[in-house]
Order: structure tokens, then C-alpha cells, then sequence
């Protein structure tokens, strides 16, 4: 038995097997309810693209990168599951919520994924009467769970292997390549998002020749190499996620509506912070709708595009050493809403009017490979990374995503009070 999904990207992808039952399950259908990316349709009303579609990319492209490797059909089906359920772990609105959860539960959706595929935690439930379990779908297709959730986690890669000596790059041997293609400095779950939030946005930055990396994809002594004639399609890549990052995913805009989200759960009266999982991006609106006051005028604000208006934002280039250690302890959440609660009063207004975002902490947890561009590179018989081949790839190391280093938001009517009461309150 097979099924035949119709993707916007990659068009007919075929689900079987294992992958079939996976994809049937409450916890990937869930995904189906979870836009990717996250509050962004409020700037680019075409991206209301789901994390289902992505997950469903991710397994293909996974699939694709290790047949052009020549991998076994037990490793093919290995990373296509990997990929599937790569984000099964991201609650409402993909990474709006990320910061927030951390701090509440002290893991990031990485780490609620390995979780959920491990059968340490159940996001469903007894709400769906019959089902089969993740965890007991992989073994029972004679996959290991904990290899799929080290592969997701990146675990299985040795940090001690990557290091250069004398022109050379020496390797341990092992299969890195398999944690690599779902979760490395070139790998599948990039190359979809990319391609997909461009063609949703219409944001033409994350164009990306996939076809001359599958191409050029190599494995050198275990480990996901890239030849060198691959080295325009993969500067072609890097330039794309920097683009797409500082023109998207960190747009002002919607970096407000999500701070504001954020600010409306914390309100939110939770006996478990994990329940949050269970939900889809439908259901959190009505939990805040139902909860009322504070919470519910932010849901509406967002349902009808209400949003606060920047009152204040530090540039990079504005910053002084002063500054710099100011704004050091506004990394800590408590001190962050500290500050805005002494904003607030000073306007004579309520806390949660008053929001302080720093994107570099989400940038941090939602993309950790950002600025890491050693890609290794085969040249003959030598490895190096992508710098040595590109100064292009070098000069994007050191390149921010973001011009701004600190926003203050607020409803329109409070912006130049708030403006005024945030420089007093930051020493500017």
C-alpha cells in the first residue's frame, strides 16, 4: 500500500511503509494545524504554509541526498524517517513560543521531539481512540527510536573528527553522514525551508540550486563532504538562508506580533507547560480568546492585525561598551520583564504594554548553524573547508542577520512615552 502526496516543491512524493504509518499519525497531523512560519503571514500573507508540508520536504529531500550518496534502502528509509519527524516537537507557531517554553520547561523543540519519539511523553493523549504510538512504529519496523532522536539531535557525530592538519582533514570513520543530512551544516531540512518559504513569501533570496548539490554531495572516511565544483551552489545556499533571515524571518513586524504572542502566554494559568504541545496554532488563539483580559485583546489584536508599533530600536552600531553591559543582563527573561514592568510605570501604564525583544537569544535556539559555514570541501585527494574556496562564505561568518540588537514595542498611542521612559530606563 502507497499513497501519493502532491508537494508545491518537489511535486508527487511517494509514502509507504513505515513512512505511510508515520505520516497517519495524530502527532504529524498535528503539524498540519502549525504554519511554518509562525506570525509571518501578517507581513507576507502567503506564507501560511504548515509544518507538515515542511516535514513531508524534509523526508523527501533526506530521501534524495542519500540516494545520490548511494546509500542502502535501510539508510534511505533511516533519514527519510528522521526527516519526517524532525519537528514534531514545535509548539504553536513554530518558534514564536521557542524562548518562552525554554525557559518554562528548559528544552527546545529539539529535545520535546526526541522526547515524543522516544515514548517519554505523549502530546495526544487519550483523545484519539486506537492509535499507534510513534515510538512503537519504529520498532516495530525494525528502526531504533533512540538512533532516529540522536540523528535529530545531531549526537551522532564525534566533535573531535572535524579538524584540519597540515592541508588535511582527518576523519574517524564512522556513519556522521546520516546525522549529517538531517542535521549538519548542509543539510536537508535547509534546503527545503529555503526553497519553500520563498516560493510561499514570494521573496525571491532563497533560491537554491538543489539539483548541483545533490550532484556534488559526497562521503569522504563517513563524513557529508561536497566536491569542489559545488562551491557556487553552495555560497548560492549560504547567501539565501543570510537573505532569507534578515529580509523574513526577522522582520520587524512580525518579530512584533510575536513577542506580543509570547507575552499573551506567559499570562496563561498552565498546571503543565507541556499541554502547549498538544496544541495547534487554532487552538492556542481559542485558549487565550477563552481565557480573556490581557490574553484575549492580544489574540484579537493579532486576529485583526492590531499590532504594537516599535517605540525604540538599538542598531548594532549604536552600541557602546556601556551598552553593551547594560543590555548583558537583559539576556536573563525575569530581568527583561523587570525592565519593561519599570517602562510600564513609569508611563503609568500596564506591564504588558510595554515589550522588550532581543532576537539575537532566538536566533540562537530557532538556527543554531547560522554563521557556521565550514562546509568541508573535497579537492582531490584533500579536504578544507569552504573558506579557504570562498571569500564570500568567510565574509558571511561575520554577517548579521539582523541590523538591530533591541526593540521596545507598544501600542501606538504610548509610542513616544514609551520611547522616552525606555532611554531613561536604559541609560541612553
Amino acid at each position: 500500500m502507497y499513497k501519493i502526496i502532491h508537494d508545491a516543491i518537489h511535486g508527487s512524493i511517494r509514502f509507504e511503509g513505515v513512512t505511510l504509518r508515520l505520516l497517519e499519525t495524530p502527532e504529524l497531523q498535528r503539524m498540519s494545524g502549525i504554519k511554518q512560519l509562525g506570525l509571518g503571514y501578517l507581513v507576507f500573507p502567503g506564507a501560511n504554509h504548515t509544518r507538515l508540508e515542511h516535514s513531508i520536504g524534509v523526508s523527501y529531500m533526506a530521501g534524495e541526498m542519500a540516494k545520490h550518496l548511494g546509500l542502502d534502502p535501510h539508510e534511505v528509509t533511516l533519514v527519510k524517517i528522521a526527516g519526517l519527524l524532525h519537528d514534531i516537537g514545535h509548539s504553536p507557531y513554530s518558534h514564536t513560543l521557542e524562548y518562552v517554553l525554554h525557559e518554562k520547561l528548559g528544552k527546545d523543540h529539539m529535545e520535546i521531539t526526541a522526547d515524543i519519539i522516544r515514548g517519554k511523553i505523549d502530546i495526544i493523549g487519550d483523545c484519539v481512540e486506537e492509535r499507534e504510538r510513534i515510538h512503537e512504529i519504529i520498532s516495530d519496523e525494525g528502526f531504533s527510536p533512540d538512533r532516529i532522536a540522536n540523528i535529530i539531535l545531531g549526537k551522532e557525530v564525534s566533535p573531535d573528527l572535524w579538524s584540519v592538519e597540515k592541508g588535511q582533514m582527518f576523519f574517524g570513520g564512522s556513519k556522521n553522514y546520516l546525522t549529517q543530512i538531517i542535521n549538519g551544516y548542509l543539510d536537508a531540512d535547509q534546503m527545503d525551508y529555503l526553497l519553500r518559504d520563498a516560493h510561499y513569501t514570494g521573496v525571491a533570496h532563497g533560491i537554491v540550486d538543489v539539483h548541483r548539490i545533490l550532484n556534488t554531495i559526497r562521503i569522504y572516511n563517513g563524513n557529508l563532504v561536497v566536491d569542489k565544483k559545488g562551491v557556487n551552489a553552495l555560497e548560492g545556499i549560504l547567501v539565501a538562508r543570510a537573505l532569507m533571515y534578515s529580509s523574513v524571518y526577522f522582520h520587524k513586524t512580525a518579530r512584533i506580533a510575536e513577542v506580543m504572542l509570547s507575552k499573551a502566554v506567559e499570562y496563561l494559568d498552565m498546571d503543565n507547560w507541556l499541554d502547549i504541545y498538544k496544541m495547534a496554532d487554532a487552538d492556542l488563539i481559542s485558549t487565550l480568546m477563552n481565557t480573556g483580559g490581557y490574553p484575549k485583546e492580544i489574540a484579537l489584536r493579532i486576529k485583526y492585525r492590531k499590532l504594537f508599533k516599535k517605540a525604540l530600536v538599538i542598531g548594532f552600531n549604536e552600541l557602546t561598551d556601556e551598552l553593551i553591559e547594560n543590555l548583558k543582563e537583559l539576556d536573563d527573561l525575569k530581568k527583561r520583564r523587570s525592565v519593561e514592568r519599570s517602562i510600564a510605570n513609569a508611563v503609568g501604564i500596564d506591564e504588558g504594554y510595554v515589550l522588550i525583544d532581543m532576537p539575537e537569544q532566538i536566533a540562537s535556539l530557532s538556527e543554531p548553524r547560522l554563521g557556521k559555514t565550514r562546509i568541508p570541501i573535497v579537492d582531490g585527494n584533500s579536504v578544507q573547508y569552504l573558506t579557504k574556496y570562498s571569500p564570500l562564505a568567510k565574509a558571511l561568518q561575520t554577517r548579521r542577520i539582523h541590523d538591530w540588537v533591541l526593540m521596545v514595542s507598544t501600542p501606538k498611542k504610548y509610542v513616544e512615552k514609551v520611547e522616552k521612559a525606555a532611554k531613561r530606563e536604559l541609560n541612553l
